[in-house]
């Protein structure tokens, strides 16, 4: 008596449109096998696509035959239809191939083909095509659809974080802010536009906040996400190229902040020392861990605690053998004094805010030209694609060249967009006056400020002022960088503080300078 192993495959998708049952297959298998006297030996049940053969039970099948290796008595593999066994035509064979080596014969019991006969290959051929050619034109016309869709400027698939699928009485869907997850990626793109925080700090803040939480992965995909600024991206498909299109969405962020995120990111990718970002800190009592170099070997310092005989000690310590180290409250203290050269009176504040507003006026003036210069070279740039890709279309570039050529200018185009968009914003804004207030009163007194922040926004305070890390040495900080801004208060405090009597004849940055007739009355 012949054995036969049943195949009963299903998938999810065609159980649902084609009405295919597991159990109505092997009704019908376990009747053919009744009808010709056939013993049944394995029941295989699957419920997994037919486009490869890395199916969980098929393995467990091939690998319990394979284990035997010699079969000196042939099986019979049986399913219903060719496309149970597969729908790919170049595995198919492969695998009918591999099962004829162990002596396992398959079989369709409602398309029937003895292989010994030459002309039934044909008909296999068709048998396995078939299903083939059925699922690649229904994956096209998903293509097809959802490519249509996006040009409606309609969302597809799963919502991003930050929003959620909702469907109308009438059954159409559509996509809708969902908070807290929408306040929570705005306050995101904000706190990494400013540049001064690690993207890790940042998520691992907005993951303490409300809302569903998210991993690293998600966190950087959502920040290359241009969803959120209520548009779309149409990847490229043949010939036809990759552009954006206005989605029907809510927008949760402007193109600006988006655009100022991606060059942030784009940068720290391609620099080591884009900021001292040091590591995610979780002790308060080190805010300056992984921001200082130690001055024997310039390696970075971290922090830890040793036990004493009634309490711990925090240090800073170097973490090679040169033996660097320095009490953590001790550096801490002396870091609250170093900032303490940027602290100034309300008096300085007024200059200040003078200085400033003075040269605002005449910096707006030569604004108006600079978007000039910035708008010609974006469209010389967008000429050069242009130009490209009429060369393409003649024949007289290849496909590889012209991508290289776009790819080159990408990066370009949206650091020029950036500066744009920030040049208009400028000239649209008509509080700065108010800004400048609102600048001067979170900086009078840094050290203070400093000293009463938490962890992170130590941390924030130290990038911006410091763009690089700062060796400490035991009693001073030094470091090759300072902020410009940081370092003009510095210079003109200082100036204010050596020549406190002397009396400014004109409004300038030069504070306490002598002016260029002398002293009064004039001696020259």
């Amino acid at each position: 008596m012949k054995i036969a192993d049943l195949y009963i495959r299903v998938s999810t998708d065609e159980q649902a449109d084609k009405g295919y049952s597991q159990r109505d297959q092997e009704e019908r298998l376990r009747k053919y096998c009744s009808s010709l006297n056939i013993a049944i030996g394995n029941v295989i049940y699957e419920d997994h696509s037919a486009k490869t053969f890395e199916r969980p039970e098929w393995k467990k099948y091939m690998y319990g035959f394979r284990r035997l290796r010699n079969i000196k008595e042939g099986r019979l593999l049986l399913f219903t239809k060719w496309d149970r066994f597969s729908r790919n035509t170049s595995e198919a064979y492969q695998m009918i191939s591999n099962l004829n080596k162990l002596n396992i014969t398959p079989q369709a019991i409602e398309q029937p083909l003895d292989l010994r006969v030459p002309e039934n290959k044909l008909l296999l051929a068709i048998y396995l095509s078939t299903p083939e050619v059925e699922n690649d034109r229904r994956a096209m016309n998903v293509t097809y659809g959802m490519r249509r869709a996006i040009r409606e400027g309609r969302m597809m698939g799963i919502a991003p974080y930050g929003y959620i699928n909702r469907s109308k009485e009438d059954g159409r869907k559509y996509v809708a802010v969902k908070e807290p997850e929408a306040s929570n990626i705005i306050w995101a793109f904000k706190q990494v536009a400013k540049g001064h925080l690690p993207t890790a700090v940042v998520l691992k803040e907005m993951n303490k906040r409300e809302g569903r939480k998210l991993t690293k992965n998600s966190f950087m995909e959502a920040l290359r996400n241009i969803v959120y600024t209520g548009k779309l991206l149409l990847k490229a498909y043949n010939d036809e190229e990759e552009r954006i299109i206005e989605g029907k969405h809510d927008a949760l962020i402007s193109e600006d902040l988006f655009l100022k995120v991606q060059s942030i990111l784009f940068r720290k990718s391609n620099q080591d020392d884009f900021l001292p970002a040091g590591r995610i800190i979780n002790e308060e009592r080190y805010p300056l861990r992984g921001l200082l170099l130690c001055p024997k070997c310039n390696k970075n310092l971290t922090a830890s605690s040793a036990k004493g005989r009634s309490k711990h000690y925090y240090y800073y310590h170097c973490t090679v053998d040169c033996g660097f180290r320095h009490n953590s409250e001790i550096v801490n203290d002396l870091f609250v004094e170093e900032l303490s050269k940027f602290t100034f009176n309300n008096g300085a504040a007024k200059i200040l805010k003078a200085i400033f507003v003075q040269n605002f006026a005449v910096a707006s003036n030569s604004v108006g030209d600079e978007r000039k210069v910035l708008q010609n070279k974006l469209t010389g740039i967008e000429q050069r694609i242009e130009k490209a890709r009429d060369m393409f279309i003649e024949d007289k570039l290849d496909e590889e060249d012209f991508r290289s050529i776009k790819n080159k200018y990408k990066i370009e185009i949206e650091n020029l967009k950036v500066k744009l968009n920030a040049l208009k914003s400028s000239a649209e804004n008509n509080n700065f006056e108010q800004r400048i207030n609102k600048a001067l009163d979170s900086i009078i007194n840094i050290s203070e400020r400093y000293k009463n922040a938490n962890t992170m926004d130590k941390r924030a305070i130290v990038g911006l002022i410091y763009p690089e890390k700062l060796i400490f040495d035991g009693e001073n900080f030094q470091t090759t960088k300072i902020n410009s801004f940081a370092n003009s208060i510095f210079l003109i405090k200082k100036e204010l503080g050596n020549k406190k009597n002397r009396q400014r004849s004109e409004l300038s940055s030069n504070v306490g300078l002598v002016t260029s007739t002398g002293f009064k009355p004039v001696t020259f």
